[in-house]
């Protein structure tokens, strides 16, 4: 017969396994388009099928040059950071892996959404401008409960390679090290977005650049997101040197 604590134990960790569930179904679930017109509906569903389309089979024909694995770690959180405008390209790369990623609730941002999820990602919605709060709220339970996540740190909107500080909460409250990362292109198509947005090119290369795992230890550190900024900067400055030259 179980005893009033037990009781209370196995009703708690039903609880909590059933958050969980919840918690999965909402990050690696479509949302609800409820709020579309039909026709934004049809170009949300074809947008997120084709660009998913394009990048894989694209992404099978770029040959990948990796610079720094050691700062990888696997088994354990993380908080992969990098630039707005090497979306494509860095959701191919790290396809398959259950990172969480924010994607604002705007309809640019949910067939972008409904791409990246279709690579085995979770989305968390809101973005800097809308629903931001209860974004990164998601996001912290998913890094807690043991999901990587992902942070284009110039996004939604810009400005271009100016790091915002979600990223840096994040580590903060979740306790997860951050991972900065740069993918860059030898040769691709860049879109007329605020970023210029790339995409690459069939079997052109790619060099991957990852700088070293970093904790913060205070939420509103401005050092750490200064050396967040810094250490942006230069991996994206060392990937472009090296995809130029060559190697």
């Amino acid at each position: 017969m179980a005893t009033p604590t037990s009781q209370v134990s196995e009703t708690g960790s039903t609880r909590g396994a059933e958050r969980g569930e919840e918690l999965q179904d909402k990050l690696y679930s479509f949302a609800s388009l409820d709020q579309y017109t039909f026709r934004q509906r049809l170009l949300i569903r074809f947008a997120g099928i084709a660009l998913y389309l394009i990048m894989r089979v694209i992404g099978a024909t770029v040959k990948f040059k990796v610079v720094g694995w050691e700062n990888h770690l696997e088994g354990e959180p993380l908080i992969y950071c990098f630039w707005h405008n090497r979306i494509p390209i860095a959701t191919y790369f790290w396809k398959e892996r259950g990172i969480v990623v924010m994607s604002s609730r705007s309809f640019d941002s949910e067939y972008i959404a409904r791409f990246i999820q279709r690579f085995g990602y979770g989305a968390a919605r809101g973005s800097s401008t809308r629903g931001a709060r209860a974004a990164l709220i998601q996001m912290i339970r998913a890094v807690r409960a043991g999901r990587s996540a992902a942070f284009t740190v110039d996004g939604p909107r810009g400005p271009i390679y100016q790091a915002k500080p979600g990223a840096v909460l994040l580590a903060a409250k979740s306790g997860a090290a951050i991972l900065p990362f740069s993918i860059s292109l030898e040769r691709c198509w860049r879109l007329p977005s605020w970023d210029r947005i790339e995409i690459p090119k069939p079997f052109t290369r790619a060099v991957v650049v990852m700088g070293e795992r970093f904790y913060v230890k205070g939420e509103d550190d401005e050092t750490q997101h200064q050396r967040l900024q810094k250490t942006l900067e230069d991996l994206r400055e060392r990937s472009d040197k090296l995809i130029m030259k060559g190697d």
